[in-house]
């Protein structure tokens, strides 16, 4: 037999944290990151806004949460040490690329999120982009030492793949399907992407093993 889930302080408290985090995804969805107010906000969640500063203590925390609860990198955590004796960083780097890709595609808030670091300068979002590069770092950590004199570039190559992720998924959701005539909103178009992103990365380690 089921246990029964009993309401109470805990529980109330959790669920009007989701609900209001929730209220952060639709505004930003449907209104950008201009509606983002925390008056729309509590009333978007329906609670009192008094709540957002209660259980968050700010604004701009709640909005914090929501962002790092959407970012594909600020979630990735690979086994810095295990990819150290095993795949020397090749495929974390590889698998992580192409499910952020995938990942960005089926997130709409997360190309919202995007957007929003290209057009403002804001503490919130400074702090997010330095938490990717902090993954990032980890991960050079293991493929620097492989690369050696190269690193840098090796670093360079990523930077264009990773960015050209981000540029692809984001085009074709505000202006046209097709870069380079390949249509990015079907699946061999993109398709065709996923296997370019991975023969740059085995052929820039096939270069080092030479």
């Amino acid at each position: 037999m089921p246990r029964k889930v009993v309401q109470g302080p805990i529980r109330d408290k959790e669920k009007t944290k989701q609900k209001l985090l929730a209220a952060v995804g639709k505004i930003l969805r449907v209104k950008g990151y201009s509606g983002l107010k925390v008056s729309k906000i509590a009333a978007v969640a329906g609670f009192d806004k008094k709540l957002i500063y209660e259980y968050f203590g700010s604004t701009d925390k709640l909005i914090d949460e929501y962002i790092k609860s959407q970012d594909y990198w600020s979630k990735f955590n690979p086994n810095v040490e295990e990819e150290k004796v095993t795949t020397i960083g090749k495929e974390v780097l590889t698998q992580g690329i192409l499910m952020q890709f995938e990942s960005l595609k089926k997130n709409k808030e997360l190309q919202k999120i995007i957007l929003w670091e290209l057009s403002e300068s804001k503490p919130i979002l400074k702090k997010l982009v330095q938490q990717r590069e902090d993954v990032g770092a980890e991960l050079f950590a293991v493929t620097d030492p492989i690369f050696g004199e190269n690193s840098k570039r090796f670093r360079a190559i990523l930077a264009l793949i990773v960015s050209g992720a981000y540029y692809l998924n984001l085009y074709p959701a505000y202006n046209a399907n097709e870069f380079c005539g390949l249509d990015m909103k079907t699946d061999e178009g993109r398709s065709e992407i996923e296997k370019a992103i991975v023969d740059i990365i085995d052929f820039a380690y096939q270069k080092v093993k030479k």
